[in-house]
This record gives structure tokens, sequence and C-alpha cells, in this order.
């Protein structure tokens, strides 16, 4: 048995590229197909807004694609893997390279390393392009499928109490004193907790202090009344940098903008427990293409005339999609302070490089 972890030059050349045109074509395929049932699903609302058309669907699909890239990917790269070691098994080719002297790891190394480097791909790509594509369309859905956004570091969904009353954001850009909300309402409460007076304007500016409401419309609770006013300025002790803590949206920054934010967060005395599993999962998410030919290996091995590749393949295909299942469970106990953000985001990849691991020594090695 050789002692070197991967085969021959030429053969680890043949299985790397074998592997790597599969991920793409599963990629794209799956990309393809869940891009136009989404597309059907939200062509409605896209167009519903008065002069959207043809060009606005174009652009719905370059911000929703790198989303559906990024979170298919590693589902693509477990497919991908069985696909190659079933065909690769179905062709005798497993038989002649342990007829060689190979092991079950040095058949395995090259698609380990084809999948290191796309988890290295996956991780700049998240961070690049994925996480502004993602802020972009957050912006862009909380207007309604209005103009777009111009500001780069637009946030949505912005939600704030100043005492007993609410400030409501669809998006807020800018930073300090030139912060602008959008599309925001304001809740006057009693003291019951009851809303008496709801406040509508599309644009607030900060007014050192409080925010100043462009042509709002007041809501009167009691006389169901509708007043239009010329300008209001409301929530008098709501800053800019309370603003900014409050819309955080971790898909939406990057790992360092996100570790800004925790610390903003940790120095107001925020709870951070969600944004720091988050943070973690951002760096174990894209590695989990690494443990997709681990737990995929089953399909390589057994003999095709047995009748059971395909149950190999089954089973391997089962402790990926496990995998998944058990990595969103353990993010989302994390989200909710069940677990600590470290054991949420690394837990079950851990435990999955275990399992693989032990599977291909007890039936392979």
């Amino acid at each position: 048995m050789h002692l070197e972890f991967f085969p021959s030059r030429t053969l680890t050349l043949y299985i790397a590229r074998l592997f790597i045109t599969r991920v793409l074509g599963v990629l794209l395929m799956l990309v393809l197909v869940l891009q136009m049932l989404d597309l059907l699903g939200e062509s409605g609302k896209i167009l519903e807004y008065q002069g959207n058309g043809e060009a606005q669907l174009w652009t719905y699909v370059t911000l929703r694609t790198p989303q559906l890239i990024a979170r298919f990917l590693p589902y693509s790269v477990l497919l991908a893997t069985i696909i190659t070691l079933f065909t690769l098994n179905q062709n005798s080719e497993v038989i002649a390279m342990k007829a060689a002297g190979l092991s079950a790891h040095q058949i395995l190394a090259p698609l380990l390393l084809t999948a290191v480097v796309v988890s290295a791909l996956s991780f700049t790509f998240n961070e690049r392009v994925v996480t502004r594509a993602t802020a972009t369309l957050k912006a862009w859905q909380n207007a309604n499928y209005g103009p777009l956004p111009k500001v780069s570091d637009a946030r949505s969904n912005v939600y704030l109490r100043d005492g007993a009353d609410i400030l409501m954001a669809g998006t807020v850009t800018g930073r300090g004193r030139d912060m602008v909300l959008q599309t925001v309402s304001w809740y006057r409460r009693d003291a019951q907790g009851m809303v008496v007076e709801q406040i509508r304007s599309p644009r607030a500016t900060f007014a050192a202090p409080g925010w100043r409401l462009e042509a709002p419309v007041r809501f009167d609770v009691k006389t169901t009344t509708t007043e239009h006013l010329d300008s209001l300025v409301i929530a008098r002790d709501v800053e800019p940098g309370q603003v900014a803590i409050s819309s955080v949206d971790a898909d939406a920054q990057s790992l360092f903008e996100l570790s800004r934010s925790i610390d903003e967060l940790r120095a107001a005395g925020r709870r951070t427990s969600e944004l720091e599993s988050k943070w973690w999962h951002k760096i174990s998410g894209p590695l989990s293409a690494i443990l997709m030919p681990l737990l995929g290996a089953m399909a390589a091995f057994g003999l095709a005339r047995s009748g059971q590749v395909l149950i190999r393949a089954v089973i391997g295909m089962a402790l990926g999609f496990t995998y998944f299942v058990i990595d969103n469970a353990a993010l989302a106990m994390g989200n909710f302070g069940g677990y600590p953000p470290l054991v949420a985001a690394w837990a079950p990849f851990l435990l999955f490089a275990l399992v693989g691991e032990t599977v291909l020594i007890r039936t392979e090695e």
C-alpha cells in the first residue's frame, strides 16, 4: 500500500476533474430550477409596483441568484460526490484502484482536496458578493420593489422603542447625523400599551434631537380620522447610534462588519448570542463542503453486482442531508440561547466528521 495520502498525479487530476464538473453541473441545475420557481412566486409583487417591467425582473434574478448559490452549494457537493463515486464504482474503477494498493482515504483524497478549494471559494463568494446582494435585495423588498436604494450600506426592518412608543423603518441608509429612515411608521401608545395614534411617512431625517418626518400622515385610532401634516418631529430620545445597533442583519454583513456590530451591541449591554452564532457559522458553513466527500464515501465501495451500491448511495445521501438538518437545528438553538454560539456552529461539523470517518474506517479500512 502506498504511504502517500494522494494517489498518482494523473489519477488525482482525473478524479478531481470528474468531481468538479459534476459539482458545477448539479449546482447549475439546482439554481436554474429554484430560481425559476422563486421568480414565479415573486414576479407578481415586482410588477405590482408601477413602472416595473422586465428590467426589474432581471435585477431580482441577479440579486437572488447569489443567495441560491451560497445556500445550495453544499448540497451540490454532496450530490456530486455520490454521482462521481457511484459512477467510478459502476465502471469498476474503484476496484482497479484498490487492486493497485490504494486505500479508501487515498481514493477520496482528490475529492477532499477539491472540496477544500470549493470551501475557500464559497467563503470568499459569500463575503464579497452574497452579503451585498442580500442587503440590497432586502432593502428593495422593504421598499415594495420601488426604486433601488443607491447607498451600499442600506439596512432593513428597523424596530426601536422610545419609552412606550414604537418607531419602525423599512430601510435605513447612511450613518451618524446623515442617517435617513425610509418607509417610517410611528406608533404612540398609552399607559396600558394600546396604540392611540399611528403616523406614517416615506422619509425621516435626524433633527438633533428626534427624527423629522416628511409629508407625514396621522391616523387617530379613537376618532378614526386621518390628517396630512407638513412635517413632524418624533422620537426625541432615539439617537442614530441606537438605530445602527438595532438594525444588524448578519446575512447582509461581512465577517469584519459583523464583528464591529457585535462589539457595539456588547458595549451597549445588548444580547449578542444570535449574532455570535451566525458569525461562527459564516466560517463553518462553507467548510461543510469538506464533509460531503466523507459522508458520501459509501457510494464508492461495495460490489456493483451485489446490488448494494444503490443502497450505499442512499445511505450516503441520508447522512449528508441529516447533517444539514442537525446543523440548522443547532444554529436555531444557538439563536435562542439554548447552545453557546461556538457549540451551535461547530458541534454538527465535528460530530459528522467523526461519524463519516468512523463509517469509512469500519467498512473499508
